[in-house]
């Protein structure tokens, strides 16, 4: 009796434990995944001056119809951080160098380098000397995010409970450190003048001047992967445009899609968290699409300066440059103390032996910032457009229009420093005050195309500004062969239906890959090589039909091709650095040495070729085995996508993360990707009916780990589909009102 009494009640407490448990999970559950959701229906007060309807489409993302462009902008932000609020904290925190704050040591490098480009200064500075008017639709922005913090104070996204911390006030400099953290992503070209240095020091100067040209003498029509068709060219009559800007993979997407409508404003498209209205989209009138534009717009400067002092000469006077003591907190550890001297050029940004290097960057001029992106979503017509990106500071960018009245065009808008009598490709000497900036380059006098003849605009990121420019012309370009080859498919034939737009964004043909192979392949014919590699590497190559298909076997022996052929005229150029060149625009220029074959590089280029496409061969045989047959190009162009905080919660990461998955493409296809850049979005306009348009986030709209909406849209943008962008026939899921 006694031992069935025990087991009683050892049974009714594991009964209990159970139930504990079950309990605790519910509780978790709750906590972690019911609580952060945000609210989508039903009715909330918010200070709006009139009612605003929130309705959300069946992809999550939210339709605002306001009575003001304040409310309609109060409801964005509101809507934004709903979804994405740890998103734009981190943003807020990576630019203004305040990640350790929350992570601890692993972001304290991340942390000096935006304290050393001043960023919260910048920020601060473009505060200071924005117009009233502009000041005031970010302000009603930030209102929105802050009354989404209010409101749901401790019902923070899990990111927030698993760091333990809570998200601080938004203020309208965060909006300002979002805007130029997106600047700092399209800028950046001093490593490169870096390294042409060091090639230079240790190198052939002919040779590397070679290696770095400002244009290669092919270039189309200038951009980053965007094209627009006139009516002429289209099934409906009316002009398409198309636009798939490529930036570092990112969990969450980089943009947030939103439709916002109030009197005079009715504009749908993709944002960037943090930052109010649309950045590229259509209104009724017309669409746009906005891709970097590569212009160099940092200079690097060698001072003369005094490192313990701060005290520099420039033009035979000495200066005392401006000392400002950063503390950068650290999660778990004492603050670290960063002094920056800010000389007339910028901040003393980086060491390099002896040589104190200050960056001058177009951001941090202090001339006005305007925020015309209100403008450039409520515009008309191509004067509205021009008159709207006139008045843009920062980035630097090539934008695409069309309109429904059959007019295309495209625009340069942004800041690029005006040189005279020097490109600024190398560190310049900061002391002797002759290479300076002589202002900005005037509006008018930025590229311009309205309604060309041939009906067609295309751009990916090369150097497109006409050779006789009246002014110095200097950037980090891409090669030309992705915008070649959009030119190519688009003159393949006489009308195009906007939905096949997609098929040519997703297009994967290397055509500087398959240049290279068929050179290869020559190369190991004409000299009947006994080589066994390279032999076997152009019996792979002879029939390649040029497609950088994830599942094929040649585009792993192409690409291994082409770094091996890159490396070795580097070598040539400059041997210590040869390993450090890989600038976008090498392949042109590879392709132009094996096209011109100039003396002086190599003494028998087929020799070249063929060494190079054996070395090839050995090195996929190392990586993937002895079979070539065998090879998978997916294998070493593979995708993970990690969320930043879950990813390193045990037993749960994979719920949560996309990969690895093996990718189609190649840095000079179309559909340009890498393990570190590709496709942030595929947006296609159709001006004949924008309810045809369309627009694909990478994984969801929403950051909630626990959404239904974090990465819906991922299968559709793996696969090369897309989803309706909804304008005039919105399908509500669900509707939350904001009542005053």
């Amino acid at each position: 009796m006694g031992t069935i009494v025990e087991m009683s009640r050892i049974l009714r407490a594991v009964n209990a434990l159970i139930l504990l448990l079950i309990a605790a999970g519910l509780a978790g559950v709750f906590w972690f995944v019911w609580r952060p959701t945000p609210q989508t229906s039903g009715e909330i007060q918010a200070p709006t001056s009139k009612p605003v309807r929130i309705a959300r489409d069946s992809l999550g993302i939210p339709h605002i119809f306001a009575e003001t462009i304040d409310d309609a902008l109060f409801a964005q932000g509101f809507a934004t951080a709903q979804d994405r609020l740890w998103q734009m904290d981190t943003l807020r925190r990576l630019a203004a160098g305040e990640l350790s704050e929350i992570i601890g040591k692993p972001a304290l490098e991340l942390d000096r380098k935006s304290r050393h480009l001043r960023m919260r200064q910048i920020a601060q500075m473009w505060l200071k000397n924005m117009p009233a008017k502009d000041r005031a639709l970010l302000a009603a922005y930030a209102r929105g995010v802050n009354h989404y913090i209010e409101t749901n104070r401790g019902k923070w996204a899990p990111e927030f409970t698993l760091l333990g911390y809570q998200p601080r006030p938004w203020l309208i400099s965060d909006t300002l450190l979002c805007a130029l953290q997106m600047h700092r992503t399209l800028s950046g070209n001093w490593e490169q003048e870096l390294l042409k240095a060091k090639m230079l020091a240790n190198g052939d100067r002919e040779k590397v001047d070679f290696l770095f040209p400002e244009r290669v003498g092919d270039e189309p029509m200038p951009g980053s992967n965007a094209w627009v068709l006139s009516g002429a060219r289209t099934t409906t009559g009316k002009p398409i445009l198309a636009n798939d800007p490529h930036l570092e993979w990112t969990m969450p997407s980089t943009w947030y899609e939103i439709q916002l409508q109030a009197p005079g404003l009715n504009v749908a498209g993709a944002s960037l968290p943090g930052v109010p209205a649309v950045v590229i989209g259509h209104n009724d009138r017309i669409a746009w699409g906005i891709t970097a534009l590569q212009f160099d717009n940092q200079d690097l400067y060698i001072e003369n300066i005094d490192p313990a002092t701060g005290v520099f000469s420039f033009r035979g006077q000495t200066g005392q440059a401006r000392r400002e003591v950063e503390l950068i907190a650290v999660k778990g550890d004492k603050p670290v103390e960063e002094v920056i001297f800010t000389t007339l050029h910028g901040p003393i940004f980086r060491t390099e032996g002896e040589a104190h290097l200050s960056l001058r960057w177009a951001a941090a001029s202090s001339d006005p910032f305007e925020f015309p992106m209100i403008d450039l979503n409520r515009a008309r017509n191509w004067t509205e457009f021009r008159a709207a990106l006139s008045r843009l500071s920062a980035p630097n960018i090539n934008v695409l229009y069309a309109d429904v009245d059959g007019n295309i065009g495209w625009q340069v808008a942004g800041r690029l420093p005006l040189r005279k009598g020097f490109r600024g490709d190398v560190p310049l000497d900061g002391s002797a005050g002759a290479q300076e900036w002589d202002g900005f380059i005037p509006f008018d006098q930025l590229p311009s195309y309205y309604n060309p003849a041939s009906g067609l605009l295309v751009s990916a990121n090369q150097n497109g500004f006409p050779v006789n420019a009246p002014y110095q012309v200097s950037g980090y370009f891409a090669s030309t062969h992705r915008a070649r080859q959009i030119g190519a498919r688009l003159l393949s034939k006489p009308k195009w239906k906007p939905e096949e737009m997609l098929r040519i964004q997703f297009d994967v043909y290397a055509s500087s890959l398959k240049f290279l192979a068929v050179q290869a392949v020559k190369a190991v014919e004409k000299r009947g090589d006994q080589n066994t590699l390279a032999r076997e590497g152009a019996q792979l190559l002879r029939n390649w039909n040029g497609q950088m298909n994830r599942d094929d076997s040649a585009p792993v022996l192409a690409a291994l091709l082409f770094q091996h052929l890159r490396r070795s005229m580097a070598d040539r150029a400059a041997p210590k650095e040869a390993a450090d060149y890989k600038p976008y625009i090498s392949h042109s220029v590879v392709e132009k040495l094996l096209r011109q074959r100039p003396a002086g590089w190599f003494n028998d280029y087929d020799l070249w070729l063929a060494t190079s496409l054996a070395d090839a061969v050995e090195e996929g045989k190392r990586m993937q085995g002895r079979n070539t047959a065998k090879w998978r190009y997916g294998a070493m162009n593979k995708l993970t996508l990690k969320h930043p905080v879950a990813s390193l919660v045990p037993g749960v990461s994979s719920f949560f993360n996309i990969g690895p998955v093996p990718l189609n493409g190649f840095g000079t296809t179309i559909n340009a990707t890498s393990e570190r850049i590709g496709p942030s979005m595929r947006f296609v306009a159709d001006t004949s009916n924008w309810d045809a348009s369309q627009l694909n986030l990478t994984i969801g709209e929403s950051a909630h780990i626990f959404s239904g909406h974090y990465k819906d849209q991922w299968d559709h943008y793996y696969t090369g589909q897309s989803f309706p962008l909804e304008f005039g026939r919105v399908q509500a899921k669900a509707t939350l009102i904001l009542k005053p």
